[in-house]
């Protein structure tokens, strides 16, 4: 589980790399294709803020003994 700055940065990384290839790909004219990218963009980063989430509630459940 990394700090709450590396996450954001990763999450801030996915972002950049997403709307420069989204950027790219529209100007060469193929739309579909960086509507693509962009979804996967967002699935990569739900995948991540779950996994983030499902350790919160880890750490909550060993905490209070539950």
């Amino acid at each position: 589980m990394g700090t709450g700055v590396e996450l954001i940065f990763k999450i801030a990384a996915i972002g950049i790399v997403t709307a420069v290839l989204h950027q790219l790909l529209r100007s060469s004219q193929k739309e579909e294709m960086a509507i693509m990218t962009s979804i996967g963009g967002i699935i990569v980063i739900l995948f991540i803020i779950v996994h983030e989430i499902s350790d919160l509630f880890g750490t909550i459940q060993t905490l209070f003994g539950l």
